[in-house]
């Protein structure tokens, strides 16, 4: 039996719904931007948008009695998992995608798993939007 709660990293690239986990969670939402933007170092937008999904993935764990911390992270998604594993010691990494986002998420469960020898997966399907 394990001894200490199951941390689960969930990178948050889009809005997917996404079973409440039994342990200790952080979401990073990487401020995606385009190449354009990002040469430009316009990244406000992008920290908002990421930020936006971060509190949806908040609020719908604390609905499920779930806590969650979350944070902003680097615009490679690989960057801001490498940068959330310094500080949060994940056994595992969900990836979290709407269709829009499915085959970066599919490359990034790859590109995860090879690089950090972690359990990786990802999800799909968008978050229920509240009434």
């Amino acid at each position: 039996m394990n001894a200490h709660p199951t941390n689960i990293l969930v990178v948050a690239l889009g809005d997917a719904p996404i079973d409440a986990p039994d342990g200790n969670v952080l979401v990073v939402a990487p401020a995606l931007n385009s190449w354009l933007r990002r040469l430009a170092s316009d990244d406000g937008r992008a920290r908002c948008l990421a930020g936006r999904r971060i509190d949806a993935y908040l609020e719908q764990f604390e609905l499920h009695g779930v806590r969650a911390e979350g944070r902003i992270g680097d615009s490679d998604p690989l960057l801001a998992i490498a940068d959330a594993l310094t500080m949060f010691p994940a056994d595992e990494i969900l990836i979290a995608a709407d269709e829009q986002a499915v085959p970066r998420a599919q490359e990034l469960a790859l590109r995860a798993r090879t690089r950090f020898s972690l359990p990786t997966s990802h999800a799909r399907e968008p978050l229920p939007i509240a009434a």
